[in-house]
This record gives structure tokens, sequence and C-alpha cells, in this order.
């Protein structure tokens, strides 16, 4: 048997490939499917299912193109009829109790609703020896140490969901504890809450650790999980959309154009593009064309592209020389931003070479706000990270809004002042920081370090039930 796990970091994403006899299956696939092929090239596999669990919000499937180009199977859930969210492109039905085979190797289907209607996930058979399931593949269903969120559907179905997800939990009480448990995520996926840091898992653990897996009523698991619900970023819903018709196919990653100068500034000037810097928050702040957004390359540039960026606006990427564009753009094209233009060639290097005028957000340590504050002087602090993190601890009188938040908020921020941003690190707040510039709503400064840098001076945070003067939006 080959097996191989394919992760994605930041929208912490697991893909895997099975294999045995020569012949492949690919479960959830990511969208750049190039890393799939040449995996079967390397190990002399002919892809012959793609298989996906679900419908996916989170990412773009890359199912539909992996099928396209290799002539593979593409079976998908059959139980979408009639739900909110269906497939609309032709493909294989799969039901509950159906098999597929491969080589010495059979996949049993089994429908496991909760996270979405049409959930189904794969238990994986030797039948040759065994007429036990060595492992599960569970999409968003079973997570290690948690479960999928049931609210990707909105308030009025997430209830019914949760009741569905119980008696999908109910359903595994026939494995036996050694099924291996292989989930769609890991930890930091907003999929669902309280994942571990572990890859993977056995159905047993699970029962041990799992607090969804305990014996329960069905009414207290339903509220433990409405209750355990991360914020849900507004994108999922229209990556739900692009998932149920189908990606456009690609037969390229696109925006490898290097554009000189003065074609970068009439082609974004014609087409009012998204000019994205890549660099560093520090390196942003000290020079940058003005009205550029500052997402950082890097595992969380997938998430905050999708979250801040429109989606049918030409994107024109700006970076340095350790700026690497071509993960950039597959970063893009994964959470479903194809309107990828091009890169100015050399980046911020020939931007500021050729005189351009240039936008400058200070920067500032938390020694240094600490000294600000102990002063007596009055500033607007903006703390932009998530609920959770706000409740476990914040700046006395910080005013609070996610940085997911902020582009439909500016008109909460005081028109005109100097505002203070901070995060977690640094890397949210210089996002938060240029939007706010872009919109010319406020003057920000960002904070160095965010809350990290704060703790480690040791400085005072309060928190919701301390602090009842601090700002909430």
């Amino acid at each position: 048997m080959v097996f191989k796990r394919f992760e994605i970091p930041g929208l912490s994403h697991y893909s895997y490939v099975i294999g045995s006899a020569g012949l492949a299956a690919v479960i959830d696939p990511k969208r750049d499917v190039d890393t799939y092929i040449r995996f079967a090239e390397e190990t002399g596999l002919r892809i012959a299912y793609v298989l996906e669990t679900h419908i996916h919000a989170d990412y773009a499937s890359g199912a539909t193109a992996l099928a396209d180009i290799t002539g593979a199977q593409l079976c998908l859930s059959g139980h979408d009829e009639g739900e909110t969210f269906a497939y609309s492109f032709p493909h294989r039905e799969l039901r509950d109790g159906d098999e597929l085979e491969l080589g010495d190797l059979t996949l049993r289907v089994i429908h496991t609703p909760g996270h979405t209607p049409e959930h189904i996930s794969f238990l994986l058979l030797e039948l040759s020896k065994s007429n036990e399931p060595i492992s599960m593949f569970s999409g968003d269903f079973l997570f290690v140490g948690s479960v999928g969120r049931p609210d990707l559907l909105g308030d009025e179905a997430k209830r019914k969901l949760a009741e569905a997800l119980y008696d999908s939990v109910s359903k595994l009480k026939h494995l036996p504890d050694g099924v291996e448990i292989y989930p769609a995520h890991g930890a930091g996926s907003l999929c669902g809450s309280g994942m571990s840091q572990r890859e993977q898992s056995t159905l047993g653990y699970e029962r041990a650790t799992n607090p969804f897996l305990k014996e329960q009523p069905k009414q207290d698991f339903v509220e433990k999980l409405l209750d355990s619900v991360p914020e849900l970023p507004d994108y999922y819903k229209r990556m739900k959309e692009i998932n149920s018709r189908g990606p456009r196919l690609l037969d390229k990653i696109p925006g490898g154009s290097l554009f000189s100068i003065e074609e970068f500034l009439r082609k974004q000037h014609e087409t009012e593009a998204v000019v994205v810097d890549l660099r560093r928050p520090e390196a942003f702040g000290g020079a940058h064309m003005p009205d550029s957004i500052n997402i950082g390359s890097g595992p969380t540039l997938s998430t905050w592209a999708a979250w801040m960026l429109p989606y049918d606006k030409p994107i024109f990427l700006m970076g340095d020389a350790q700026t690497d564009l071509q993960q950039v753009r597959r970063s893009l094209i994964r959470v479903g931003l194809d309107c990828i233009a091009g890169a100015l060639r050399d980046g911020i290097k020939t931007w500021i070479e050729t005189g351009n005028s240039q936008g400058h957000i200070p920067q500032i340590s938390v020694l240094e706000l600490n000294r600000l504050l102990v002063s007596g002087q009055k500033i607007l602090l903006l703390d932009v990270r998530s609920p959770g993190e706000w409740e476990g601890g914040h700046i006395d009188h910080a005013m609070h809004i996610p940085a997911a938040e902020l582009p439909k908020s500016l008109e909460t921020l005081p028109a005109g002042d100097t505002i203070y941003i901070m995060c977690g690190s640094g890397y949210r707040s210089s996002i938060a920081a240029s939007i706010v510039a872009k919109s010319g709503r406020a003057k920000p400064i960002n904070v160095v370090g965010g809350m990290t840098a704060w703790r480690a001076q040791h400085l005072p945070v309060m928190n919701d039930a301390s602090d009842a003067e601090s700002k909430h939006v």
C-alpha cells in the first residue's frame, strides 16, 4: 500500500493519496494539483479516483481539475440533492455503503452529515486480511480532538446539523479502537474548534479524549458544539458557491508576468487593480506604494487574502528579493483568487529606485506604547485579534475590532485621529494598518510584536470581566 499525506500550512489542510496495485485515489485535493500528478508519476501510480468528503468552505477544491487532467473518475457525495449547496457538474454519485476497489484495498462510503448535509467519510479496508477497517478519512466530520462546525448554512440550519452530527458520531460505535483517523484539517483551521496539534489519531484515542465522542445526551452534545464554534469567515459562503459549481479550470497558475514600472502603473490604473505588498510589517511600514495592502507572504497568506481581497478585481503583487512569487500565486488560487495579473519586476526596489511616491506607516514597540499609556496621554488603541484572543487578555481601554471585520467597520473609527493598532505579533495589525491608511479614515501606527511582545515584557493585561470600560465593536 502507498500512503501519502499532503499539508497546506496556514489553511491547515490535509489531502491524501492512497495507492495499491498501481492504482491511486486522491482524497480532498487542493487546487494546485500538479503536486499529486508528480507524486503519482514518481511512484508509478495511475490516479483512478478523485474523491471529496464534502463541498468545502475554506479552500477551492482541485477535484474537478485533477479528474480532468488525469481522466480519473470524479466521485462525490450523492447526498446533496435538494440541499442549499449541491454539485452542479458531472460526477459519479457515492452513497452510504458504496464501495470503490483500489487494487487490494476497498474504500467504503459512510454518510456522516453534520458539518454539511452531504458529508461522507471513507473507511479503508483490506478485505483479503480482515473485514475490519484499517482507517477512516473523516474529512471535516471528525477531527483530532474535535468535530466539524455545524453552522456553515446559517443560524436556522445549525441546530439541525448539530443533531445530525451527533447521529453521525453514533455510527462510529461499531468500529474498533484501532481505526486510524485521517481528517481534512488540523489545528488552526476554522472548520472546527479545539483541534489538537496532532496530524492523525486513532478512534480509541478519540473516544478517550475527544469531548464530542463521550457518551452524552444529544441535547448536551448539541449545546456544547454550538457553544464552541469559532467566528465564521465571510468568504466561506463564496467558497461553497465556487466549489458547488466547480472552480475554473486553469491551464497554468496565473500571474506569472513580471512588469516594468511603466507597464505596472498603466495596467494598475486601467484596471483599478488591488496591489498586495507581500513583505514583513516593518519593511512595509518603512516604504510602500501608497494604497497598497500589506499581506505578508507565508503560511497564513491564503486565509488573509481570502478575507481581505476582492474576488472581482485584478491583483498585482509587490515583493522583494526574499519573496517567493510562485508560492504566493499558489496560495491565492487555493482560495479562489484567480485574477492575479502579475508582479512588478524587482518589486519594491524598482518602485523606490524610479522615484515614485511612498507611503509610510510608523512602527512602535510595546515599551514605547506602554510609556505613552503610563504618562496618561490619551491615545486610541485598536486591538484586531480574534474574540477568543481578546477575551484571554487585552490592554485596558483598547477598542476591539477583529481584523477580518475591519473593512466593513471603518466608519466606527474616529475620523482623522491617530490610531495605534496591535494584534498577536504585528502581522494582522499591519494588514489592518494598511486598510486604514488606504481608506484615509485615520492615521495608523503599527505596534510591532503585538500582545506576544507585550506579555514578554510582563506588562499588564485585562480581561472582559475586569475591564468594563473596554470598547467592543
